[in-house]
């Protein structure tokens, strides 16, 4: 029986370009876990008040200076973040695409149908995310506008307890939180999976108590401000 060598070339060459985007994929996303855990333990110092958290934000703009300039450690996260982003989604896209154009098989098709609502969940919510941290930067850092009430000034505090005391602020916020911590979740998993560290049941169990805690304590740790602002337990 002769054996077709350059089409086993050529799907093992697109297998190793596969785990090597999932590669991707988990070693970006954990660029974000690391990040949002920094974030919300700042976000945080909201409960200390509007000078703490006014500090905390100075604070993020004066990392090591003066060997860096005002505001240099800042803009280097920013880039490697946005690199990461990019290639999150570059690695999101191909893989999505490989695996529609794999669907023509009947089988690989079949399986595809029972991951269907978790890809589309973790495709779509990735947009939603996005989207809303677009909304995030414009409002906290690019264009900083207020659409509260509240006089904020020059001061960070003074405009998140302004803007949280706006209802839909909340609510967007809210919802967007829900999608970090289901996509949290899926990514961690995932990850874990990808990276060959859920290869025995205990493992398995242990990453997705893992995925699980991550995924609700990053999500809860930031939805408490808000809600704690809107009911007027935080004022500043």
């Amino acid at each position: 029986m002769a054996i077709n060598t350059p089409s086993l070339t050529r799907q093992a060459r697109a297998s190793r370009t596969t785990v090597f985007m999932k590669i991707l994929m988990a070693v970006s996303g954990a660029l974000f876990v690391l990040y949002v855990l920094v974030h919300m333990y700042g976000n945080l110092k909201i409960f200390g008040g509007t000078e703490a958290f006014d500090e905390y934000a100075l604070h993020l703009r004066t990392m090591f200076t003066p060997i860096l300039p005002f505001g240099g450690m800042l803009w280097i996260i920013r880039v490697v973040l946005l690199v990461a982003v990019i290639v999150h989604i570059w690695a999101a896209f191909a893989l999505w695409a490989r695996a529609q154009g794999a669907r023509t098989n009947r089988y690989v098709a079949k399986e595809a149908a029972k991951r269907t609502l978790k890809t589309k969940w973790m495709r779509w919510g990735g947009v939603a995310i996005l989207l809303f941290v677009i909304w995030h930067l414009l409002q906290f850092t690019i264009v900083k506008f207020n659409v509260g009430s509240l006089n904020a000034g020059h001061s960070a505090g003074e405009l998140v307890i302004s803007s949280f005391q706006v209802w839909w602020v909340t609510l967007i916020y809210f919802l967007a939180m829900v999608a970090l911590g289901l996509h949290l979740y899926h990514g961690v998993w995932s990850a874990s999976q990808t990276l060959g560290w859920a290869n025995t049941p205990r493992a398995r169990r242990t990453w997705k108590a893992v995925a699980h805690v991550l995924a609700f304590v990053i999500a809860v740790g930031f939805i408490v401000p808000p809600l704690a602002i809107l009911a007027g337990i935080v004022k500043g």
